[in-house]
């Protein structure tokens, strides 16, 4: 028996090439798309999974008093940690990690720059790097240590031994290689090519002691056991308690493995993050998979008919319906396979181009027993979900009605194909309303002004000789025409590397400190980074010596210390009093998509670590560019001129969202193609039954035209139904998806408009070409035909 089915099955098959070839291509794109999504979903939900005691891991998080709300955030003290270890015994270990730092390696002949951190020896311990060589009892306990990625040491040392090799860094310091890690993974949230101790920044004096300054990230290991509420409890007050001052600054653990995924906070509760869009995208994978079985299911339903008789017979012989079930299964498994052989395939090319889209590294390891467990499950799962209702309801059919040729009515007002095209076209229309809605609110969010002139502005790191040889490289720019303005600041205008609450003001309201940004200049910050200055003036050391303790703030830090007259008052911020000489107007330092804090500038006294250049206009960039490469090799020889333009790394703010619209754009594209085959499928099956229907009619003296709208008018309706189902749920999705952003656009009816209309057009020329095919078909060997 079961021989004959598969045979009767690759009959049908074959003897229906065209259906077969729609379903087999719809249902493969539709499970491609839904594996590559659900590949980038598997990556995102596994980051840092992979640590053994990751289920004790906890990073350490700050809750500030912002604006009268709590505001979270992973910047700590440099002390915190330490403290911690020693204050509460339910902690097994702490480990800090400093921000990447980009440090120049030379070995013999060979110079490169690397990003990479500093960490607690324990660092290493508590996360699960693979070490391919080294002790890992020792590998950061020596202050002159240094533990390289495998990438790392290749580069570095080529086929060479690399442990134990002494390797110069910035030209300054000798560090010996105790350890070589495996490459990190990528679904890792740590980024770094080399470590080296905190124990080499201790012996070099650079740490901070100061508690009111958070600036790095500080994690934690908890012993077994141990309760988080209980914990938390306990280390709520610790900022508090070392800091002196009657701060509210609190501090909590936070689990790594929520790091990724639900890292935004509101009013101090963790609201969500990235889980956000991989639940948005895990719908869109579903989405597009029903809508490729629908077809499946529309398309074999409207061949019912045909197999109907078949159906009859075999039910007068005895046939029971679980097998006739099972035989209609068994035919949309066979494509189901057929299918997912090819939606594999493509796949695995087009994950070179989906890697590069996403900035991931995935890929399919076929030499896992549990992936092709999953694989066969998936193609199982898609096989039954298609063909379960054609297969219920082919089955159902009455024997004596079918032999009588009386069979159900296909132009009722509701009917079961009805509703699946209309279910269909009702999400494929839905995404595309939240792909134009995404779009909009990226360019709202990316044309916010940015209070600054990102043009022209690039900056490189104070390393190497650069620092000593400042001002001749700075005289060289502006006299050589290349800048129009040079700079210096502690850290790029885009990105905020301190942050305290340490700061305080005469009348300052007690008990209430708030966290400002911290940032410093030597000078010239308005010309060079084009803000606007509001009052005062700027920083000018040659013209006011003073100025050596002089500082800028911004908007909303003279509106937080609410004096009129601001200029020269003194703000303290231990050990130093600033007097501010200038107001500017808020510009976007970190998100564009969140209030912006008050900020301070401090002026030359503070320490700076990057030089900012407005490049001249009138000339071209490469031009520009070659000039100061030039004159920076001649006073800093040693290491490459490294650049980074200001434009390009603002733009780098909007990544998530820009990817989230070209996903979106991607896939609801595939979804409606996916939709239209459908459509193409069920066209040419109406005009292959309605063809006497036509050919009478043009005897008649029916137009073309006539006959187009005669096959296309019930298609057009079905998409209107859909647009009037889908709007007011991508509204109320969209709307959702907007209320995570403090800066968001408004959702403008045309939206909608621009959906409907685009849908109602793209079925009408999906349809219209069958149409016009049969309606320009010969009459009288159509009549014949039959």
């Amino acid at each position: 028996m079961l021989k004959n089915y598969l045979k009767v099955a690759f009959r049908n098959l074959i003897r229906n090439k065209g259906f077969t070839a729609i379903n087999i291509s719809g249902l493969a794109i539709g499970m491609a798309s839904a594996i590559l999504i659900l590949l980038w979903i598997q990556n995102e939900i596994s980051y840092d999974r992979f640590h053994v005691k990751e289920d004790r891991l906890y990073e350490v998080w700050t809750n500030d008093i912002v604006d009268g709300a709590l505001q979270s955030g992973f910047n700590t003290p440099q002390l915190m940690g330490p403290a911690i270890k020693q204050d509460y015994p339910e902690v097994e270990n702490s480990a800090r990690i400093s921000w990447n730092n980009s440090l120049l390696f030379s070995y013999k002949d060979k110079m490169l720059k690397a990003n990479g951190s500093w960490v607690d020896p324990a660092f290493l311990d508590m996360f699960s790097f693979p070490l391919i060589k080294g002790n890992p009892q020792k590998l950061l306990n020596d202050p002159f240590s240094l533990v390289l990625t495998e990438k790392m040491a290749k580069k570095l040392f080529g086929e060479e031994e690399a442990l134990g090799k002494i390797v110069k860094i910035d030209n300054a310091n000798n560090l010996t290689v105790t350890g070589i890690l495996k490459d990190l993974p990528n679904d890792t949230q740590f980024d770094f090519e080399y470590l080296t101790s905190s124990a080499f920044l201790q012996s070099k004096g650079y740490f901070d002691a100061d508690w009111t300054d958070v600036s790095i990230r500080t994690f934690v290991l908890l012993k077994p056991h141990t309760s988080l509420p209980e914990m938390n409890g306990k280390l709520k007050n610790i900022i508090v308690k070392y800091s002196g001052q009657r701060a509210k600054t609190t501090a909590f653990l936070y689990p790594l493995s929520e790091l990724r995924l639900y890292s935004e906070f509101e009013n101090g509760k963790a609201v969500g993050g990235r889980i956000a869009t991989v639940r948005i995208f895990a719908t869109i994978a579903a989405i597009i998979l029903l809508i490729a079985c629908i077809n499946f299911m529309n398309l074999s339903t409207a061949k019912s008919e045909k197999r109907a008789r078949e159906v009859g017979i075999r039910k007068v012989v005895g046939a029971l319906k679980r097998y006739l079930v099972g035989q209609f299964l068994g035919e949309s498994i066979m494509i189901a396979f057929a299918s997912g052989i090819i939606a594999f395939s493509i796949v695995q090319c087009s994950l070179p181009t989906f890697n590069e889209l996403t900035g991931k590294r995935l890929s399919i390891d076929y030499h896992d027993i549990f992936m092709w467990l999953a694989a066969l499950g998936f193609i199982l799962f898609t096989g039954i979900l298609a063909g379960s209702y054609p297969a219920f309801f082919i089955s159902a059919s009455k024997p004596v009605m079918v032999l009588k040729g009386i069979t159900k009515r296909a132009n009722a007002l509701v009917t079961p194909r009805k509703v699946l095209v209309v279910l269909q076209f009702t999400f494929a229309i839905a995404l595309v309303i939240c792909t134009l809605v995404v779009k909009r609110q990226i360019n709202f969010a990316s044309g916010r002004k940015a209070g600054y002139d990102k043009n022209n502005l690039i900056y490189v790191f104070l390393e190497g000789d650069v620092p000593k040889n400042y001002q001749q490289i700075k005289n060289e720019l502006l006299g050589s025409g290349t800048a129009l303005a040079v700079n210096q600041t502690f850290a790029p205008l885009t990105q905020n590397w301190s942050s305290g609450f340490g700061l305080t003001w005469q009348n300052q309201e007690p008990n209430n400190p708030i966290t400002f940004n911290r940032s410093t200049t030597d000078g010239n910050l308005v010309k060079t980074a084009g803000l606007q200055l509001l009052e005062g003036r700027d920083i000018d050391i040659d013209h006011y010596p003073s100025d050596s303790t002089g500082c800028l703030i911004n908007e909303s830090a003279s509106k937080v210390i609410g004096k009129k007259h601001i200029i020269g008052q003194n703000i303290f911020d231990d050990p130093t009093t600033w007097h501010v000489v200038g107001v500017v107007k808020d510009f976007i330092l970190e998100s564009p998509y969140q209030p912006i804090r008050p900020m301070i500038f401090k002026g030359p006294k503070a320490g700076r670590n990057v030089l900012n250049i407005r490049f001249n206009e009138s000339r071209s960039t490469a031009m520009n560019l070659d000039a100061a490469e030039k004159i920076f090799k001649r006073y800093n020889p040693s290491y490459p001129f490294e650049y980074h333009f200001i434009d390009e790394e603002y733009k780098n703010k909007f990544n998530d969202e820009v990817l989230t619209g070209k996903l979106a754009s991607l896939f609801a594209g595939l979804t409606i193609f996916i939709s239209c085959l459908g459509l193409l499928g069920l066209a040419t099956y109406m005009a292959e039954n309605r063809i006497k229907e036509i050919g009478v009619r043009k005897v008649l003296g029916a137009s073309v035209s006539s006959i187009i709208t005669l096959l296309s008018k019930d298609f057009v309706k079905l998409v209107m139904i859909s647009i009037l189902i889908a709007s007011p749920i991508a509204w109320l999705a969209m709307n959702k998806w907007l209320q995570s952003y403090n800066y968001r656009i408004g959702i403008n009816w045309s939206v909608f408009v621009l959906a409907g209309m685009t849908a109602i057009a793209i079925a009408v020329i999906s349809v219209s070409f069958q149409a016009i095919k049969a309606a320009i078909a010969n009459p009288v060997k159509s009549l014949r035909s039959e």
